[in-house]
């Protein structure tokens, strides 16, 4: 959960596809087997929420650097997989965290069949902080806000999150309401209960089909001012996509 090693991480991939590129191989780079940890992830570290945001700062900085694909690694058994197709002697069945930071990703992405969608990397301070702007044919469309300060709920001793307001300033035809959708849980720890935009994909539920949670808010409204300012508070250990009208 830190963006500067991330980005330092897919910057050796970017000088690869460079070096390509200036010996004349123009083909599309993908980064064709790759997740968050070697030897298919470690428990409690890649099985869990953390994994999630990291997957979503991870993803969406391959595409602001013009990486054209990013296949997760998948396997039964794999602690870093998204979801276990079936029960075995050391895994039960079920959707895992890692899951829900692809519909995150898939989210923010939109629907790439309809619209040509550029990712935009969004500089911030800090190492647990990451944002990105997403157009779609070059009208402003999203903003992705990442919070990867650790919150280990399972070791919290108050129940009082902390959180941060991100201010961003948009063009001013986008003033008006923006909807948030939240990739939340517990905390960083968490295994389970974890929703994006009010929608749990739990397989307990209904099978791994989307289904919402009734105590989570869902399409959260916020308000871009006439000037285009608009804030979002994000908790610690959490996401927030804002969709625009621009």
């Amino acid at each position: 959960m830190n963006h500067t090693s991330t980005v330092v991480s897919v910057s050796k991939q970017i000088d690869e596809a460079n070096a390509l590129a200036q010996a004349g191989m123009t083909l599309p780079f993908i980064l064709g087997e790759t997740n968050s940890l070697y030897n298919e992830g470690a428990p409690g570290l890649s099985n869990a929420f953390g994994a999630a945001l990291w997957g979503v700062d991870f993803n969406l900085y391959c595409a602001a650097t013009g990486i054209k694909r990013v296949h997760m690694h998948q396997g039964t058994n794999y602690r870093y997989a998204s979801w276990q197709p079936v029960d075995t002697s050391t895994t039960t069945k079920g959707t895992k965290p890692p899951y829900y930071g692809n519909i995150a990703v898939a989210a923010t992405l939109g629907d790439l069949t309809v619209n040509q969608v550029q990712v935009q990397h969004l500089p911030l301070p800090k190492d647990t902080e990451a944002a990105y702007a997403v157009y779609a044919n070059s009208t402003l469309a999203r903003v992705m806000v990442i919070n990867m300060v650790q919150y280990n709920y399972s070791a919290a001793t108050v129940d009082d999150r902390p959180a941060v307001v991100y201010n961003f300033t948009v063009p001013t035809s986008c003033a008006g309401v923006g909807v948030v959708q939240r990739l939340m849980a517990n905390g960083s720890d968490a295994i389970t209960g974890i929703t994006f935009n009010g929608l749990s994909y739990n397989y307990e539920l209904d099978l791994g089909k989307p289904r919402l949670v009734g105590n989570v808010t869902k399409d959260e409204i916020i308000w871009v001012g006439e000037d285009g300012i608009f804030g979002v508070k994000v908790p610690y250990s959490s996401a927030a996509l804002v969709q625009l009208s621009c």
